[in-house]
């Protein structure tokens, strides 16, 4: 199972590791923490060190409730550091966290390869038609509403078929754009209460029938330390204890705070095989 990225194979039936680069003030784990250019190419330098394939970079805080942010606000916080990471690392893969299509357009002609909208191309109808001409591989997330009202929408029929209704329509748009390298994100923490984080995990096995790669994002959310009763930055342990869940299942990236220990999970998976 391959995803071309620049004319670069990579092959994810061997599981990778996407870092996560916040550039926001007000995410739920490191907001605020990188704040000036050195800082953030030093975080991006010890994740590669560490055996990230990719760094997903975003200016747009997912957390529930977070702030709106404008587009212009996104792009401000975006597109320089995309500039000063090409011109550091050449060769880097750099996953641009965007629904916004303008933001995808500037940062993959500045030489992003990949791009991660958590709304599956629902809320900018222009968004497929971008990453076709690019050639981009997409990762389409499962989430109803936005983050501001997303935990407002955790009503389901039946959870799992709800979930693969879900991706079967939002693939059939993608593909009519002709977009052929597809990710699938089940969306842990996106319009689900914790016991469905809990239930979808469980199945993750099932989403393995779209034959597509699976991009699974746990790292320190709500679901770990709100069921330890413990707090976002006590969360890696059960992060990891997560993690070796989910390449169970089938998970083919993991979108991860931290590289080492999620490297760590991967390498001592491969020995259960």
């Amino acid at each position: 199972m391959t995803i071309n990225c620049k004319g670069y194979l990579i092959d994810v039936s061997s599981p990778k590791v996407m870092g996560i680069l916040n550039l926001t003030p007000d995410s739920f784990y490191d907001g605020g923490t990188y704040t000036n250019e050195r800082s953030i190419v030093n975080r991006v330098e010890k994740m590669l060190l560490e055996g990230a394939t990719f760094i997903d970079v975003g200016g747009y805080s997912s957390r529930p409730g977070a702030d709106h942010v404008s587009s212009t606000e996104e792009e401000q916080r975006i597109v320089p550091i995309v500039k000063v990471l090409m011109k550091e690392f050449p060769n880097i893969l750099l996953s641009i966290d965007t629904f916004r299509s303008k933001i995808a357009s500037i940062c993959l002609k500045e030489g992003a390869a990949i791009i991660n909208d958590i709304s599956a191309g629902q809320q900018d109808e222009k968004m497929f038609k971008v990453v076709s001409e690019h050639n981009a591989p997409m990762v389409m997330m499962h989430m109803r509403g936005m983050p501001q009202t997303m935990q407002h929408k955790t009503n389901y029929n039946n959870l799992l078929i709800d979930i693969m209704q879900y991706f079967s329509e939002r693939l059939s748009a993608a593909r009519l754009h002709n977009i052929s390298d597809l990710i699938i994100d089940p969306g842990f923490g996106f319009s689900k209460t914790i016991d469905q984080n809990y239930e979808l995990l469980g199945k993750t096995e099932l989403l393995k029938s779209f034959e597509l790669p699976i991009l699974i994002g746990l790292s320190r959310k709500s679901m770990i330390y709100k069921t330890l009763g413990s707090s976002a930055q006590e969360a890696l342990n059960g992060t990891t204890a997560l993690h070796m869940v989910a390449l169970q299942k089938g998970g083919n990236i993991l979108r991860v705070h931290d590289v080492k220990e999620a490297m760590e999970c991967i390498r001592l998976q491969a020995h259960l095989m």
